[in-house]
């Protein structure tokens, strides 16, 4: 693939000849755009002492959408010609009919630089990563004699996008994307755990490589791990539970997040459509989605419809006050788009999407949210989880859980799930810690098929009853 800057609109689609086709393929149309993409990234597995797999793929294309209403058509290629071009805006064109609508304003341009437009994955020798992966791994056996499996993944992209409208607006983006991962398993007496620790961002790899880094991902991925040997059967029944800061802010994006999305409101399909302005969380709750923070995983200069992406505040001291929009469900709503439309590639049309969400700290020491439990968990770490939007009940697995009985910490609890919905759990939280933190940069979030990078964050958050599902009764 071509190591120039992806200048679509000056070769394969030259601007005068694209703008002519979108104009007509938008004539009546409320909104549209051309989303020409393109994409390279690059995957290393070092797995049982040696290189798993390398894997590198590169693709690009285009998408052109026609908004009328609630209808979108959408056409894609990854022929970037302007024959396929034509294809793509009779296609498009469908969704317009007869017309009738106003072509909505231009998105406000910003010259704003979250991040790097550097290609991480050429910036560094190939050799350089592999020898890298294997220090990490001769440095993982070596931490714990009990060490018997090391995994380590090191990831690279770079995306670059260009945005045309009908009035003739361009928009650029590069976002690059970087990642780290380290998974040790354990075994001690015939019983195996394992832990993993992992981030990264839209930054260059420096960081990664660099032995301060990747040897503390090591070190905890083993702590973890070594935690889970002395866990015993979590307790189940409803109690008093304790989130950590950070990559526990998981729950707050599933269970809540999804459903401050603007479609899902529009629709009336979520738990909080028609709840604006009313008291959806405990006083001193404030969530906001923000895709402006530099580095950060979720972070987007302009989102995939050409929006700058902003700060939104969703729920402000436990009042809902704000919906994330696209620009098409901003217009039918009467608000203004907030920057979260968002799509996995030129081969999808964007959608209300989240960035970075977080909620606010509070005063409180985190050592005295869970000295104030008299009966629950210590909840950590988070692996997976379900939702259903309709009624914000989720169910989450721990990671990383202790048993609190008294304000005493006890010991480390395996097979914890945390089930409820997102509207009562918001209710229910009695105390923030002031210590709020975002994740260490590792999240991907799924809606519709399609998948996007996000970020997370929260301060220790004290929630009252929540079901605990585990083995003991």
């Amino acid at each position: 693939m071509d190591t120039d800057a992806f200048r679509p609109f000056e070769t394969a689609l030259p601007e005068d000849e694209a703008l002519t086709v979108l104009r007509q393929a938008l004539a009546g149309a409320d909104d549209g755009e051309i989303f020409a993409e393109r994409r390279k990234s690059e995957a290393l597995v070092f797995d049982d002492g040696r290189l798993r797999s390398a894997s590198y793929d590169a693709s690009e294309g285009f998408g052109l959408r026609a908004v009328n209403g609630e209808v979108a058509g959408y056409a894609h290629s990854t022929d970037v010609s302007m024959a396929a071009l034509r294809r793509a805006s009779d296609t498009a064109r469908l969704a317009v009919g007869d017309g009738g609508g106003t072509m909505a304003d231009a998105p406000v341009a910003t010259n704003r630089k979250l991040y790097t437009d550097e290609d991480p994955i050429g910036a560094m020798p190939f050799p350089v990563k592999i020898e890298t992966l294997r220090e990490i791994d001769a440095f993982a056996r070596d931490l714990d004699q009990r060490v018997v499996q090391v995994s380590a993944v090191l990831a690279a992209s770079l995306q670059e996008v260009e945005i045309l409208r009908a009035d003739g607006v361009r928009v650029r983006d590069v976002r690059p994307m970087t990642r780290l991962n380290v998974s040790v398993i354990v075994e001690q007496d015939g019983r195996r755990e394992s832990g993993s620790a992992g981030g990264g961002g839209r930054v260059g790899l420096d960081g990664l490589v660099d032995p301060k880094d990747w040897q503390a991902k090591a070190r905890e991925a083993l702590r973890i791990a070594m935690v889970n040997l002395d866990a015993v059967p979590a307790p189940a029944g409803v109690m008093e539970v304790a989130l950590g800061p950070g990559w526990p802010g998981i729950l707050l994006h599933e269970a809540i997040g999804h459903g401050l999305e603007g479609d899902f409101n529009r629709k009336g399909s979520s738990a909080f459509a028609g709840l604006m302005g009313q008291q959806v969380a405990a006083k001193g709750v404030t969530v906001l989605d923000d895709g402006t923070i530099a580095d950060r995983r979720g972070s987007i200069t302009v989102d995939d419809e050409g929006t700058p992406s902003q700060a939104t505040t969703l729920i402000e001291d436990g009042v809902l006050v704000g919906y994330m929009q696209d620009r098409q469900n901003a217009r039918l709503m009467g608000v203004d788009p907030t920057g979260n439309g968002r799509r996995q590639s030129y081969a999808h049309a964007p959608m209300p999407r989240m960035t970075n969400t977080y909620m606010l700290g509070g005063e409180a020491k985190p050592e005295d949210l869970v000295a104030d439990i008299k009966d629950g968990i210590w909840a950590v770490g988070f692996g997976g989880g379900q939702v259903d939007i309709t009624n914000g009940k989720f169910v989450f697995s721990c990671t990383e859980a202790y048993r609190v009985e008294n304000g005493k910490v006890g010991a480390p609890v395996k097979g914890a799930t945390l089930i409820g919905d997102g509207a009562s759990a918001l209710q229910r939280i009695r105390g923030l810690g002031n210590d709020m933190a975002l994740d260490p940069g590792m999240g991907n979030c799924g809606k519709s098929g399609q998948w996007v990078p996000v970020g997370v964050g929260q301060p220790t958050v004290l929630m009252d009853g929540l079901t605990v599902g585990g083995s003991a009764a």
